[in-house]
């Protein structure tokens, strides 16, 4: 396992090569009492580090263990899928607050992500049972038509920093039980929740007698990323990031006639009909817009409100946001942390002045929080119309743009100018609108939902959008024919 040169150093940066100096060693968090459950993790003072020669070898060993795994029964797969979820099971709560340390989630939410991987190896242990294909009738008298199912080879999953645990589960589990080998790259800023989950399945593999190199780790910034998409050897690349850099890693994977999934930005919709019931909106809409500080890819960025109810809803939204319990993401009553980085911050400020600029109105927050860490305030602004720039524009951050529509068919039509397309709810008691909204003229984004937030998807269903989020598939449905290759 090779990844990216890091010690857990608490506030100095290490060098880039050579030992770290007495004074940065002395700051490391694992050498501290509080943080000795570290070392359950496998974690060490420095980590495996990696370069373009390590990828190199990583790339050679993960393909020469795809031809042990390939070889091994679907089901028999499975069985070794339930035991990596089972081993990740054992070390949930460790795990869930290496993802808050490290990400700034609340421990809760640290915890469920690692309960997701779990609930999709206990998916794909099912599934490894039900892949195949058909048996088809033929022309020819005597002759039948099979359609045989193959593993693609080597999975390359690029992830992001909001969710450094669940979305690799989503893709290596099911890539798996499909007789796939991995190649995994982290985000850079949770590179020690993926040297962490790699370390536990490593495990889980050794102990069976199959080699570790069958879900392998390369750590390390865009350099490592281009590589992958440009790798021949990389049979289906999974990316999960902003547009820009989707957008770069597509074109790359295409110039050479590659597969991808790409899982880029979103601008998820929240609308709210007369008739709504508000004792679910005003909840579901609270967590859809703060929950991990907005920085889920389904965070409901915009909330349309019938002119009707506008200013009830925004006078009862505003109440809720008052008693969100802010603080540190390990103290159980905390339900809003910190934003990852110094640069969220920065966008949010510069969000915020934009929606004042261009005629919006700030109903609360729009501030930094004076305390240690990257905090801010829950914020919600109006006033605004539905095609104002910062409203189309990606802000990963929690500001909630409440807006007013009068009827059915703008608020569809809003629903669908972004460029982007991953999430979407409507609330409503009408089963007329509901059905138009989930027809062929209602919302166009890949997740729709009715009553519900736009967060909070199950693994059941296949996760992805549409337009500017991307292509593609992943977790649950038939996602898993992406990770294979059909020969009739």
């Amino acid at each position: 396992m090779l990844g990216l040169r890091r010690a857990f150093a608490a506030l100095l940066p290490l060098p880039r090569a050579g030992s770290p100096p007495a004074a940065a060693m002395s700051t490391l968090l694992i050498r501290q009492e509080r943080y000795a459950w570290l070392r359950e993790l496998g974690l060490q003072e420095e980590n495996p580090g990696g370069n373009l020669e390590d990828y190199e070898e990583t790339v050679k060993k993960a393909k020469e263990a795809w031809k042990v795994w390939a070889d091994i029964p679907a089901p028999k797969r499975g069985e070794i899928v339930r035991q990596i979820g089972d081993a990740l099971r054992q070390k949930i709560k460790v795990l869930g607050s290496l993802v808050s340390l490290e990400m700034g989630k609340i421990f809760v939410e640290g915890v469920g992500e690692v309960q997701e991987y779990v609930d999709v190896c206990d998916y794909a242990v099912g599934l490894s049972r039900m892949i195949g294909g058909p048996i088809l009738p033929s022309e020819r008298p005597g002759h039948a038509l099979i359609e045989q199912w193959n593993p693609v080879g080597l999975v390359g999953v690029i992830t992001a920093f909001n969710f450094p645990v669940a979305v690799y589960g989503w893709n290596s589990a099911v890539a798996m039980i499909c007789g796939n080998a991995c190649l995994w790259k982290g985000a850079p800023t949770t590179s020690l929740v993926s040297v962490a989950v790699t370390k536990i399945i490593a495990k889980v593999l050794e102990d069976n007698k199959l080699p570790g190199a069958i879900c392998s780790l390369v750590c390390g910034g865009a350099d490592i990323g281009t590589a992958m998409a440009r790798d021949e050897r990389m049979d289906l690349l999974s990316f999960t990031g902003s547009t820009k850099v989707g957008k770069q890693v597509a074109l790359m994977v295409q110039e050479r006639f590659g597969e991808c999934v790409v899982t880029c930005s979103y601008f998820n919709f929240f609308k709210v009909f007369e008739d709504a019931d508000l004792n679910l909106v005003i909840p579901s809409a609270l967590f859809a817009a703060v929950g991990t500080a907005g920085q889920r890819c389904t965070t409901a960025r915009r909330l349309f409100l019938h002119e009707s109810i506008h200013d009830e809803v925004v006078a009862k939204l505003a109440k809720a946001y008052a008693q969100v319990r802010i603080g540190d993401p390990w103290d159980s009553d905390t339900l809003y942390g910190p934003l990852h980085t110094k640069e969220a911050v920065k966008m949010f400020l510069d969000a915020v002045e934009q929606a004042k600029q261009q005629g919006g109105s700030v109903v609360c927050g729009g501030k930094v929080i004076n305390r240690p860490g990257n905090y801010v305030e829950p914020t919600i602004v109006t006033g605004l119309p539905h095609n104002a720039p910062i409203v189309h524009t990606e802000t990963f951050a929690p500001i909630l743009y409440v807006l007013k529509f009068k009827e059915e068919e703008e608020v569809f039509a809003w629903n669908n100018e972004v460029k982007q397309g991953l999430s979407s709810s409507i609330f409503t008691k009408d089963l007329g609108t509901i059905f138009r909204w989930l027809g062929p003229k209602g919302s166009d984004c890949g997740i729709v939902n009715v009553n519900i937030p736009t967060s909070g998807a199950e693994i059941g269903g296949a996760f992805g959008g549409e337009k500017h989020t991307g292509g593609g598939r992943e977790s649950g449905s038939d996602s898993w024919k992406l990770y294979m290759r059909r020969s009739t």
